[in-house]
């Protein structure tokens, strides 16, 4: 149970020690004196979400520390989980809230995360908000009530984790199937490809570079031959006429003959030596290159075929050949992936349906259980209803089957009829907001008999209420602080009498600042804080003795509404 409540510059609180005992708690005071500001640090040390802006003006951060005594199993085990020791018997969460946005979060003085807080904070209390009534008004949230009092947590989420499973092998093959639409104009692309790619037997990146070189040399290697076979010939000579060779001894054996009588004649006739020479060596080198010149006219039908076609598929593509060939190699995977798709398809169809039966069945059997379920639920709550002064009450849960969804295949709905006579129509369109308060009262007394938290919280559960129905409800919510520690947050008297422990939230404002403070009170300042409640600002003599008459008694009233 909460013993203690620490809170330093939450927005208007600026220094709070809130001590609470183990039975009924509530806090009275004037709207707009801090009341929800109290709840949202005990949600802010339950781990919940808590804005920056609720740091008090001017400091760098608040803080939120919480004592809890007497721990439940339940928090004991979820500590062992944790990993998080715990000595006599005491747990201290403290949170902190930085105005720059940052937070967080020790637990008996370790540093832990948010998440680990939360976790935590859902065995320690539960808390009823002021806004929570308002799940009554949305049907769709109604079979969370089932759930919850059946216990079926455990049991939804294997549900849920073979409808998920459902979920992703029908997007699968819904995927597949846009796949497999497309497939044939696909494959017929990627088949064509293969083949006239396939067909070429590409290997070398570099072949069309290396093949025009070659067909290049061998297209002209016919006329090249004839002007080498004619250079040749002019040089060193042929059958049928005389190389430059032969011309030129002729000349030097004519000069010779005349050297002796021109001397000058003789340089000459060396220099033609030596030139030819230079022609018989020029000749050999002619000779040599038109040995190696071969003409091999099938060997250029070759190249020029396999020239035209590496030309006729880059272009066709509008790739290179090392492009095509990355792509062979791509699309041949790709092919096989796509011919694979029908027989994925037939296997996850396979699978589709055995999942579908799967969750059929378990939605099935979370239908028999909410069915059963609520019929217990709406006896126990009508039961509850009938004491906090809704006699006449008739509830139950409108029961449909609809398509599988997360939640199963059930539509419930709660229905109410408050008057003899009336058939039960939806509570979101039927019931008042004092109905609904008492109705939420009810349901969260009935289901915390499933749970082993050990403190609930009320926050304004009044709404709407005045009363003997008013009366009802402090009645019950002392009851109910006999097995568990309750605190409430009210605007009725009927329901602060029946407190043991009262804490007034009063607002007190200067020029430069507004505090909120925290009081116990004792016997005198209850009867004057009930006679506030009573009669507002002006407080007579007979209102302070109607508030300690409605103090003293009580006890009386306590007994006699529970003994009828």
């Amino acid at each position: 149970m909460l013993s203690e409540l620490y809170i330093e510059n939450l927005a208007v609180i600026q220094k709070a020690e809130i001590p609470l005992t183990e039975s009924f708690n509530v806090f009275t005071g004037e709207t707009g004196a801090g009341k929800s500001i109290l709840v949202g640090g005990i949600n802010a040390v339950l781990g919940k979400r808590i804005s920056r802006d609720m740091v008090r003006s001017g400091c760098e951060k608040a803080a939120v520390s919480a004592m809890f005594r007497k721990l439940t199993p339940g928090t004991l085990d979820k500590l062992a989980e944790l990993g998080i020791s715990c000595e006599d018997d005491e747990l201290m969460i403290t949170r902190e809230i930085s105005a720059d946005g940052g937070s967080s979060a020790r637990i008996n003085s370790k540093a832990v995360p948010i998440s680990v807080v939360r976790e935590l904070g859902e065995t320690l209390i539960d808390v009823h908000g002021q806004h929570d009534n308002k799940i009554l008004m949305y049907p769709e949230k109604h079979i969370d009530i089932i759930d919850g009092y059946a216990e079926l947590h455990g049991q939804l989420e294997d549900y849920r984790k073979s409808f998920r499973e459902l979920q992703d092998t029908a997007r699968k093959i819904k995927k597949l199937a846009v796949l497999e639409s497309e497939k044939q104009q696909r494959i017929e692309y990627l088949n064509r490809f293969l083949d006239e790619v396939g067909e070429l037997e590409l290997e070398d990146e570099n072949e069309d570079t290396n093949i025009e070189k070659e067909f290049t040399v061998a297209n002209n290697s016919s006329v090249l031959a004839e002007t080498l076979s004619r250079s040749h010939a002019a040089v060193c000579g042929s059958e049928d006429s005389s190389g430059m060779t032969e011309s030129i001894d002729s000349v030097t054996g004519e000069l010779s003959d005349y050297s002796d009588m021109l001397p000058a004649l003789e340089p000459l006739i060396g220099r033609l030596e030596a030139a030819k020479i230079e022609l018989s060596d020029i000749g050999g080198e002619l000779a040599r290159l038109l040995d190696g010149i071969d003409v091999d006219e099938q060997r250029l039908e070759y190249l020029s075929d396999r020239r035209e076609k590496l030309h006729s598929i880059k272009k066709r593509y509008s790739c290179t050949l090392a492009e095509l060939i990355e792509r062979y190699d791509s699309y041949s995977g790709e092919a096989k992936e796509i011919a694979g798709y029908t027989k994925e398809i037939e296997e996850l169809s396979g699978l589709k349906s055995r999942l579908l039966a799967e969750v059929s069945e378990k939605a099935e059997k979370l239908s028999e259980a909410r069915t059963a379920a609520s019929e217990k639920l709406t006896a126990k709550i009508a039961e509850e209803l009938k004491f906090l002064d809704m006699p006449n009450v008739k509830i139950l849960f409108k029961h449909e089957k609809g398509k599988l969804t997360a939640n199963g295949m059930d539509i419930m709905e709660l229905m109410i009829s408050v008057n003899p006579g009336e058939p039960p129509k939806p509570i979101a369109k039927t019931a008042s907001g004092g109905e609904l308060s008492r109705i939420m009262l009810a349901i969260k007394n009935v289901s915390a008999e499933k749970e082993d938290t050990p403190t609930m919280i009320f926050d304004e559960i009044d709404t709407g209420v005045s009363g003997r129905a008013a009366q009802k409800i402090g009645v019950k919510l002392r009851q109910v602080s006999k097995t568990r520690q309750v605190i409430c947050v009210t605007h009725l008297s009927q329901i602060a009498v029946m407190a043991d422990n009262h804490l007034l939230i009063e607002k007190t404002s200067s020029e430069d600042s507004t505090v909120t403070s925290v009081t116990r009170l004792d016997r005198e300042q209850r009867i004057g804080e009930i006679a506030r409640i009573l009669g507002g600002e002006h407080i007579t003599q007979t209102t302070l003795d109607n508030a300690a008459e409605q103090l003293d008694g009580q006890e009386k009233i306590y007994s006699e509404i529970l003994n009828k």
